[in-house]
């Protein structure tokens, strides 16, 4: 288990190591995206000096930005430009709770080392979010969005591919980016989904990212899909792969065992956090 994991199983209680603390401010960000110093003190048990010195050094690797009394999460300033774009909005506030509970279980299984394939997507945003937490691994995806998320995190290496911009939903598909994809190889690939349908298998709305997905998927040794349970039995419009060559799903609590049970019984491992 990630070592950021293992600060949040010991909370509340006193963080004397720099980096458990550190890790633990930033996973209170990935939940609340604002924390004050005196919340950070009392939890803690620090005092306001050493947590001002912690957002000080979390601010100097472009992790948060300091504002008076505490920080906030940078990431929602990589989307300044779409903040009034209320379809964007919605994508990003549907299930955002269960979006990062998902995210948060799939960060867990990334090795040291890994090479970490991910889609476009609200839910594997929310994935490189922990994900930023981890070094020496190495990002693979056509979503800019997650790139940017990343771009000044220099312990992760992230290799994008090229390709045209897909609208505002970030990604870049057609043969530029299915060229880059044939020549690329993952440990773990994190998929976003439209639809996930036990018969059907994976699917989304947008033919050219269906392609790109169907050769990156079929170039990683593992396939986890990151879905909230509103996905489960549906179908879109165009096949990423089947649901059998998935190893496992991780969705949230609300997935009831009649959502789940297709693809258990086709030994699909189910993950409901």
């Amino acid at each position: 288990m990630r070592q950021f994991m293992y600060c949040v199983s010991r909370m509340p209680g006193r963080f004397e190591n720099v980096s458990a603390r550190q890790d633990l401010i930033l996973h209170r960000l990935q939940e609340t995206g604002e924390v004050s110093v005196e919340e950070l003190c009392a939890s803690l048990e620090a005092s306001t000096a050493t947590i001002r010195r912690d957002l000080d050094e979390l601010e100097q690797r472009s992790l948060l930005r300091r504002t008076r009394g505490g920080a906030i999460s940078i990431s929602s300033l990589f989307y300044e430009p779409f903040k009034h774009d209320l379809s964007f909005q919605d994508k990003v506030e549907t299930f955002a709770a269960e979006k990062r509970r998902i995210a948060q279980a799939a960060a867990e299984l990334v090795e040291p080392g890994a090479t970490v394939a991910l889609s476009g997507g609200t839910t594997t945003t929310e994935v490189v979010r922990y994900l930023k937490l981890l070094r020496g691994i190495t990002i693979i995806t056509n979503a800019v969005n997650l790139a940017m998320e990343l771009s000044s995190h220099k312990e992760i290496d992230v290799v994008v591919t090229g390709g045209h911009l897909r609208g505002n939903w970030f990604t870049l598909v057609g043969p530029l980016a299915n060229q880059a994809a044939a020549m690329l190889f993952s440990d773990i690939m994190f998929i976003g989904v439209d639809g996930i349908d036990a018969e059907q298998g994976l699917t989304c709305v947008h033919p050219q990212e269906a392609e790109f997905l169907r050769i990156l998927t079929g170039h990683t040794r593992r396939r986890v899909v990151v879905a909230d349970h509103s996905k489960l039995g549906t179908v879109s419009r165009w096949l990423l792969c089947p649901a059998g060559e998935v190893q496992m799903i991780i969705t949230d609590r609300d997935a009831g065992d009649e959502m789940i049970d297709p693809f258990q019984k086709m030994g699909v491992e189910v993950k409901r956090v």
